[in-house]
């Protein structure tokens, strides 16, 4: 049996959290060697001793938080951020003045950096903006003015962290651009691969039990026939993969005509695009064949509904007039400009003059099922019957009116 293909999602922003974990911890140490050699020209050292340990405690008590995105709450954020900007502010307490006036570093100095790469790792460029005005903030409460090297060393944290922030949106966006085609290519492969086991095995079964069936008369006879139709509707769900195939089992089964309505998922969007084809592959079956484009054929939600129900009017005609073992052809046909549909049988055709009497009659199934709906969608419904050769039905929806619907 062949072994099934497994998406495995790679995560292009966890590099980043190893490098933000590496990077508290250099410059944590970095923090307290800066200190350490400049210690005597401090004027109260006890109080870079006392927030150097909280802010090493600090670091390493929380280093699980920056593992992930996960991990990192905004509450973990919120509170990385006080820790540095309690820093910066403490610096003028514990530090000379002349060192502060001199460009002299903060407490935390480069640490701080690291509490705004979080937040811009965590929610992208404008967590990093908003976290990047309070250390600027800070860093002119603690300085008392703007000067050229807060400013300087503001911008740089500033535009660093809002470029990362958003290096790292897009990076998600493409990872899930990624891992969603990985995924379509694994179902793809994963249903080739189905539709090759149930061709060898399923369908050639059925396909025997039909002609032995047939071969043998009676009982096996309509034993037989079932197993046709379950073959054509199984190998239309193989060939499409539009509908579920129970769905498509029982209509083929049964020979019924599902109207589209039937098919429509609960809740679908008025405004959305729905697949054509999807509306009309429950008529595939033993006695009616479906071709249809490999890719989509989109239009508007309206207008797809009417164009299906106008097939299964057309559909309905060849069930009533050409009797029950009349064979039945659907196409579509997907241009540029127009959407078109022809539905196609081998019946008797009909007499010359005859839809001309029925709409004098009052029955009105081809002037309103049929060619009202097309008219509504601004498209046109030609027919062409010819006695003895079938009847032809050619429904044609434009593209730039088929919005509009009933």
């Amino acid at each position: 049996m062949a072994k099934r293909e497994r998406v495995v999602r790679m995560s292009v922003e966890q590099p980043l959290w190893r490098a933000l974990t590496a990077y508290r911890l250099l410059t944590a140490g970095y923090a307290v060697l800066l200190f350490a050699s400049a210690y005597r020209q401090f004027v109260r050292p006890w109080v870079a001793v006392a927030y150097l340990a909280v802010l090493v405690v600090w670091t390493l008590a929380t280093l699980p938080k920056v593992a992930g995105a996960a991990a990192c709450t905004k509450r973990f954020l919120g509170a990385d951020l006080t820790v540095a900007m309690v820093g910066i502010l403490l610096t003028p307490v514990a530090d000379s003045a002349r060192r502060i006036a001199e460009g002299g570093p903060t407490l935390p100095s480069i640490w701080t950096a690291g509490s705004v790469l979080a937040f811009a790792l965590k929610g992208g460029w404008r967590w990093a903006c908003f976290a990047s005005t309070f250390v600027a903030v800070a860093n002119v409460v603690q300085r008392g003015a703007p000067t050229r090297d807060t400013v300087h060393n503001v911008l740089l944290v500033w535009v660093a962290s809002i470029a990362i922030g958003y290096v790292v949106e897009v990076a998600r966006a493409s990872e899930n651009t990624l891992a969603r085609a990985l995924e379509i290519e694994a179902a793809t492969r994963e249903r080739e691969r189905l539709a090759r086991d149930i061709h060898d095995g399923v369908l050639q079964v059925l396909a025997m039990v039909q002609r032995r069936g047939t071969a043998l008369g009676g009982e096996a006879a309509e034993l037989g026939r079932m197993a046709g139709e379950q073959e054509v509707a199984l190998r239309t769900l193989v060939s499409s993969g539009l509908l579920p195939a129970s769905r498509v089992s029982r209509d083929a089964a049964q020979g019924a005509l599902v109207s589209a309505e039937e098919v429509e998922e609960p809740g679908a969007d008025e405004a959305a695009d729905l697949d054509l084809r999807a509306l009309l592959a429950p008529h595939a079956g033993s006695r009616v064949s479906f071709a249809e484009p490999g890719a989509p054929v989109m239009l508007p939600a309206p207008a797809a509904r009417e164009l299906a129900a106008a097939v299964s009017a057309a559909l309905d005609n060849v069930r009533r007039h050409a009797g029950e073992t009349a064979r039945a052809w659907i196409l579509v046909e997907d241009w540029t400009d127009e959407v078109i549909v022809t539905v196609r049988d081998d019946g008797p055709g009909i007499p010359e003059g005859r839809l001309v009497q029925a709409e004098g009659e009052g029955r009105m199934g081809v002037a309103l099922s049929i060619r009202g709906r097309l008219r509504d969608l601004g498209g046109t419904a030609d027919l062409v019957s010819v006695p003895g050769q079938g009847t032809e039905v050619e429904l044609k929806v434009p593209r730039n009116g088929a919005g509009a619907g009933r």
